[in-house]
């Protein structure tokens, strides 16, 4: 077994794949837990859940590095609320109302979202290449928000679901942007501590959605996708990611998150029955060449 970890760990293509894979199937289990879950409890369990093991885990590592945390906490409880708490409580609630395929192309946009942003808060130079390649994501995106009928946007208004999945982008980008003031420390420390935060700040969200909606218990198909999103999204992804980032550095790390629209989409179709329609194929390729895009620099 020690053998068959330690080559595991160091296969990064695995580990990357798998991370990507592990993201794509939240897109998957958001569908499934409408009517199983409500979209707030399942924040605040998913964040419970992780905040406990990681503190188990890694505990000690936050305590040792408290002194570097404590002067930037009004910080770490900004970009843990909005970057945890807020994008999955409107990814949920974005699955009530638009589909897998759907939530997994518009979640591939968001590295082109951090480009803008990085550009918008710290000037970060972008070659004309790589804008090129921000304008065909965005009309991507564009083409999975209207259906491939723009016309009927213009008519009807846009999927809600789909609007909700935009805003949660924005949000992951923004803290995405700010991981740059992160202090010098170990990032699984640094995650538990987002974690718990996440857990704290989801809490009012799941007591008001309980005060407004009815409280109910999960059924057991929604505490199998809180089981899900808790171990594999939040904790083995976050934990496979940070290994491929120590072992190839986190441009070439950051490629394989491009994955996880071909893999929501795959997955969509088979576990959902979802269509996959010529629409959604042409805005899948035009995100993916547009990161790519996106993401070409002489450096």
């Amino acid at each position: 077994m020690s053998r068959l970890l330690t080559w595991f760990s160091g296969q990064t293509w695995l580990l990357l794949t798998l991370c990507a894979l592990f993201w794509a199937g939240n897109a998957v289990a958001g569908k499934l837990a409408v009517g199983h879950v409500q979209p707030f409890q399942l924040v605040l369990l998913r964040w419970v859940l992780v905040a406990a093991a990681l503190w188990l885990i890694f505990g000690a590592e936050v305590r040792a590095h408290w002194h570097l945390l404590r002067p930037r906490l009004g910080w770490l409880v900004l970009i843990s609320t909005v970057g945890f708490t807020v994008f999955n409580a409107l990814f949920y609630i974005a699955a009530l109302s638009t589909t897998a395929v759907n939530i997994g192309i518009l979640q591939g946009a968001m590295p082109v979202m951090v480009l803008i942003g990085a550009f918008i808060a710290y000037r970060t130079p972008v070659a004309a290449v790589q804008a090129l390649g921000v304008v065909i994501t965005l009309i991507g995106v564009a083409v999975v928000a209207s259906g491939g009928d723009p016309a009927a946007v213009i008519a009807a208004g846009m999927n809600p679901g789909d609007l909700y999945m935009l805003i949660a982008g924005a949000a992951y980008s923004f803290y995405a942007v700010m991981l740059r003031q992160r202090p010098e420390m170990p990032g699984t420390a640094f995650f538990t501590v987002m974690a718990v935060v996440a857990m704290l700040t989801s809490l009012p969200l799941a007591v008001g959605e309980a005060v407004v909606t009815g409280f109910t218990w999960p059924s057991v198909q929604g505490w199998l996708v809180v089981l899900y999103v808790a171990i594999f999204p939040s904790c083995l992804s976050q934990l496979f990611f940070l290994r491929g980032v120590d072992q190839i550095g986190p441009g070439r790390a950051g490629v394989y998150i491009n994955l996880v629209p071909v893999f929501a989409a795959i997955l969509a179709v088979i576990l959902l029955s979802e269509q996959f329609r010529w629409f959604h194929a042409a805005a899948l390729g035009m995100v993916l060449g547009g990161i790519w895009l996106a993401q070409r620099s002489r450096a």
